[in-house]
């Protein structure tokens, strides 16, 4: 392309963002907007350079080929005028981030997700605009070349460069990796040491050696110089962990002649309480009921404050536990759990004794037992009116002493039956006509009006109405199905407080939370009632006394760094048990990683999460990015504890929660172990002595191992043999206390399917997925990792003690496994075999009319049978 161009007296010249005219002896720019001014037009005589203005100018002289080429460069410029501030950011983009690349490459240093994110904001947005042909025609090549690097994988070549980093650092400093504990770190902990980067998610199995990788990680920082000792803070669930992480940081850093003396390790709870203190220049007091781990008992207290001082409070809250407790949110829900023997009907068991056929009865039948109404349970009608379509009528109740009958229709609110119940509305019609066509008089509920309490409300006015008299006592001796008790939900009020108060989460929040999960229902509007008051005399309390309590201090502590991030000024953090993490506890970590470029190391394991029930909310973890930013993940999926028999085994169990974090562990003990073993006794009176047995066996075979007997609750201790046994270590621990431990065997006392079995069948409300992340709702899903904690703190054996009919189902899904092995305390307790009808029971022997026959253990939920 011809440059410059001419004409008489004229010269134009291409510069790097236009052209330069000399005209007359003087010297003219034109750059940017003015580049519009240029036009090439063919006059009388020729073709011109016409600049426009008053008046235009015309310069005239170009040829037609001179005039042809200097449209496309004036073309050409105007494009450069309109993407020069882009292309100009696509150089230097492309120059930072190479720049970075280098500089951590040569200074083999991971790069962080931060970092790259500083430099990608160079990044034109435009560029997508800059790379057309008609563009890339106005670019130099070099420019060129800046532009498609704006639409490289840039994160992907970070990628691949940190794999060679830290190959590079696991092979460089083999001898620091060896010897920062006391044995060599393996090749999954040191990766997760060397992967520097801002957030980093460590799931590691149980026994995996996840306290070396925190200590080594603080002890990487300060040898490589990334962080100052007096920067760094590690975060413990509890004050032995935090214990032992301050003995080990000492200890292993001194080792390796690090400084390590301003290294902080502490509790979440004491770190809240040190820092409120040196920000506000007063130490918060904790509540000595909380502090003391009392605040179970200080909820009954504050129950029974409310219950002596309103009565309707104290109607309220008898309500919920005695009747609203524990029913379902549908008319033909709930599992069948009585049966009558005389009339041969299962159902649901009443206060009374009786058995019922639904929840929404019941709900009447223990309303009415709470009231000292007699009552008859499906009374024949006082006339035959048997015919070929219907049987003898037996309406719902029947009130013997005013002669009343009482049919509860299970209808919604909006008037239907649930779809299984085919023919309803024909039968309700004909039960209507019998009593017209006989005038008897009829009393009729819906379990729409019942599960809300202005059902009972109108069924008492119409008792009293035909002379019955009610007397509401609920503490009446209850001879039949236990209630809901005090401690039961004074439990469930605590741990909805836990989440409440963690989350921030205020009464409009709740009612919000209602309406869009769609629970709404009188018996979630109930508790929320009782909630709030409780709440609010709690909160009364913590002033009266000018303490706080942990959920409280957690906050506050939250609040101060996030207005000033400085109060707290550390860039490495390292938070052990991260699967307990309660919101206030994450809304901590998130206010510590404010302000500069920080590092969070997250060491936990999903599948070993246990204390929901104290606050912990798991989706802290397994949402991870959602709730910190995007982050790496590592997996330290070799334990050093148990068997690979034992690890198979928990792994295989555990796997089947939906939600679970898949991994693949592996043992690292070759030791001969015993594996997994069920003992099945025939009776309950049995497992003690079954239990002494074992014990002497383990005692028989020298070494004095250590024996740790976990129970599902601190009852279980009485299953023990009285006595001790010469040669063994023996420790009793609720699995939940067995936690961070380990034995060489494990012995779990009572696999057995009842109330207070393993898994506790005190499930988790419903109410409390509004204060909290929603539950998986796998059958069982907390109680599975309870379980799974339980089998993995075994280093050489676990084995379980059942009862033949009344195996837990963790029992019957173990014996599928190859790994397992079952002993029977008699031939008959050494087979089992599983109910062909619902798959969750046994087979046990049952005597009825006709001799003898096999029944599912499950009975009455599962009435399954099988020819003996």
């Amino acid at each position: 392309m011809p440059d410059p161009w001419s004409g008489p007296g004229w010269r134009l010249t291409l510069t790097a963002a236009g052209f330069e005219l000399v005209a007359d002896g003087a010297a003219e720019a034109f750059e940017g907007e003015d580049l519009s001014k240029l036009t090439v037009t063919r006059w009388w005589f020729g073709r011109s350079l016409v600049i426009a203005g008053a008046p235009a100018r015309r310069l005239g002289g170009l040829s037609a080929t001179d005039a042809r080429t200097l449209r496309l460069a004036i073309d050409r410029q105007r494009i450069r005028a309109d993407v020069l501030a882009g292309v100009d950011r696509a150089v230097e983009f492309r120059d930072r981030f190479e720049e970075l690349l280098e500089r951590h490459r040569s200074a083999s240093r991971w790069i962080s997700y931060d970092a790259v994110s500083a430099v990608l904001t160079l990044r034109p947005d435009d560029h997508h605009r800059m790379s057309t042909p008609r563009v890339g025609q106005a670019l130099t090549s070099q420019e060129q070349a800046a532009v498609a690097f704006c639409d490289a994988d840039h994160r992907s070549q970070v990628a691949e460069l940190n794999d060679q980093i830290r190959a590079a650092e696991l092979l460089a400093r083999r001898d620091f990796f060896d010897r920062v504990e006391k044995s060599p770190l393996t090749d999954e902990q040191a990766s997760a040491v060397a992967t520097f980067d801002n957030r980093v998610r460590v799931i590691a199995a149980a026994g995996s050696g996840k306290t070396s990788v925190m200590v080594a990680r603080a002890a990487y920082a300060i040898e490589r110089g990334f962080v100052a000792p007096d920067r760094i803070l590690l975060l413990a669930f509890n004050a032995d962990a935090a214990a032992e992480l301050r003995q080990r940081v000492a200890s292993r850093l001194g080792a390796l002649g690090l400084p390590h003396e301003q290294v902080q390790a502490a509790t979440f709870h004491s770190f809240g309480r040190s820092l409120l203190g040196k920000v506000t220049g007063r130490k918060p007091s904790i509540a000595p009921w909380v502090e003391r781990g009392r605040d179970v008992e200080k909820i009954g207290e504050i129950v029974d404050r409310l219950r002596d001082s309103s009565v309707q409070f104290r109607f309220q809250w008898d309500m919920f536990r005695l009747l609203y407790g524990r029913v379902s949110d549908e008319p033909d829900a709930g599992e069948p759990d009585s049966y009558d023997r005389r009339t041969r009907l299962t159902g649901f068991g009443t206060y009374r004794g009786d058995t019922v056929r639904s929840e929404g009865e019941r709900l009447i039948a223990d309303w009415l037992f709470l009231n000292g109404v007699d009552y008859d349970y499906e009374h024949p009608y006082s006339h035959d009116v048997a015919d070929r379509n219907h049987a003898q009528y037996r309406p719902d109740f029947f009130y013997p002493a005013v002669e009343v009958w009482h049919e509860h229709w299970a209808l919604r609110a909006d008037g239907t039956p649930p779809e299984a119940f085919t023919g309803y509305a024909e039968s309700m019609a004909w039960k209507k006509r019998i009593h017209r066509q006989y005038g008897t008089t009829l009393v009729e509920t819906t379990w729409a009006e019942i599960v809300d309490l202005r059902g009972f409300d109108d069924l008492a006015r119409q008792l009293r109405s035909h002379g019955l008299t009610l007397d509401w006592n609920p503490d009446r001796a209850i001879p039949g199905t236990a209630p809901l008790e005090h401690e039961q939900l004074s439990r469930l009020v605590r741990t909805f407080m836990s989440h409440v108060k963690s989350s921030s989460l205020s009464r409009s929040d709740i009612a919000a939370r209602l309406t869009r999960q769609g629970r709404a229902t009188p018996r979630t509007q109930l508790f929320l009632d009782i909630y709030w008051q409780v709440h609010d005399q709690w909160e009364q309390e913590l002033r009266s006394a000018d303490v706080v309590d942990f959920d409280d201090m957690l906050i506050q502590a939250a609040e101060h760094v996030e207005r000033d991030p400085e109060v707290a000024p550390y860039d490495l953090l390292l938070v052990d048990e991260f699967q307990d993490t309660s919101r206030a506890r994450g809304r901590l970590v998130w206010a510590l990683l404010q302000g500069g470029s920080k590092y969070l190391l997250a060491v936990g394991d999903d599948w070993q999460s246990i204390n929901r029930f104290a606050g912990a909310d798991l989706s802290l973890m397994t949402h991870f990015d959602t709730y910190f930013g995007p982050s790496q993940t590592q997996r330290l999926q070799t334990t050093f504890r148990c068997t690979q028999d034992i690890a198979d085994v928990a792994s295989r169990f555990i796997s089947a929660n939906p939600t679970q974090i898949a991994k693949v562990v592996t043992s690292a003990n070759t030791r001969a172990g015993r594996g997994v073993t069920i003992v099945r006794v025939a009776r309950r009176e049995a497992l003690e002595r079954a239990i002494e047995e074992h014990l002497d066996t383990l005692a028989e075979e020298g070494r004095r191992p250590s024996v740790d007997i976990l129970g599902r609750y601190r009852f279980d201790q009485d299953l023990l043999p009285p006595r001790t046994f010469s040669g063994l270590d023996v420790t009793f621990r609720t699995a939940h206390g067995s936690k961070g431990l380990e034995a060489d065997h494990v012995v779990l006392p009572n696999l057995t399917r009842s109330t207070y079995g393993f898994p506790s069948r005190i499930n988790d409300d419903p109410v409390l997925t509004l204060a909290m992340s929603e539950a998986d709702g796998f059958p069982h899903s907390e109680e599975r990792r309870l379980f799974y904690v339980a089998l993995t703190r075994a280093r050489l054996g676990v084995t379980v003690f059942t009862v033949a009919g009344h195996e837990s189902p963790f029992v019957l899904e173990l014996l599928a496994y190859p790994q397992v092995t079952l002993v029977g305390s008699s031939a008959a307790a050494a087979e089992v075999r599983i109910c062909p009808g619902c798959g969750e029971g046994t087979l046990v022997p049952r005597k009825g009319r006709y001799g003898q026959f096999l029944g599912c253990s499950r009975f009455p939920a599962c009435r399954q049978t099988v020819k003996a």
